[in-house]
């Protein structure tokens, strides 16, 4: 080989590096997978369940992308309230009458329960312990901002309801049929409907 052949070989294999590091890099700042290296992630979670039935791994594995669509949707209706309150009455909105007393004593028991338990707490945000019934009952009772981001009351409830059943076999671990999977999805698409 010449000269000039193993130069562009060199070339080609530095060029190859840098391009393998910057999607590192990529990966990392985006918190996603390229798939151009072998998963560590995936190594190490599944060195902790060997001892359960392959059926249940991958029933769970199924499940997983359910629950991944239902934390972000949950967690962006959170967020919509947050926003929207705190846009309304300011920093200080859980304590303003725009929350129902009972929710926030609710969700100041669940919080002292968590506490007392000496787990890490999961949030210094207060509707981080609302429940998903509580979250419906927020945005009702404070229709008069909610309805300018809604076009619908009625929707709203309907849907809300309509998550909640679907969010319960998801947040316990249960397997949902297809037509639960499809409905899911369908509940999803009316939740981004509602808004006007």
């Amino acid at each position: 080989m010449t000269n000039e052949v193993l130069n562009h070989i060199r070339s080609f294999g530095m060029s190859g590096y840098l391009v393998s590091d910057e999607l590192k890099e990529i990966e990392q700042e985006f918190g996603i997978e390229l798939g151009h290296l072998k998963s560590q992630t995936v190594q190490e979670e599944t060195r902790y369940y060997p001892q359960f039935e392959q059926a249940v791994r991958a029933e769970a594995t199924r499940m997983s992308k359910h629950y991944e669509l239902f934390y972000c949707l949950e967690t962006s209706i959170r967020k919509l309230l947050a926003d929207t309150l705190s846009d309304a009455e300011g920093a200080n909105w859980w304590d303003s009458a725009r929350i129902i007393p009972n929710i926030r004593s609710e969700v100041a028991n669940r919080t002292q329960r968590e506490i007392d338990s000496g787990v890490t707490r999961r949030s210094d945000d207060p509707i981080d312990y609302t429940t998903f019934g509580e979250l419906s009952g927020i945005i009702t009772k404070n229709w008069d901002i909610f309805g300018t981001i809604f076009n619908s009351r009625r929707a709203v409830e309907r849907v809300m309801s309509s998550l909640n059943l679907l969010r319960g076999p998801i947040a316990h671990c249960c397997p949902i049929t297809e037509d639960e999977v499809d409905r899911l999805y369908l509940t999803v698409k009316d939740w981004f409907r509602t808004m006007a």
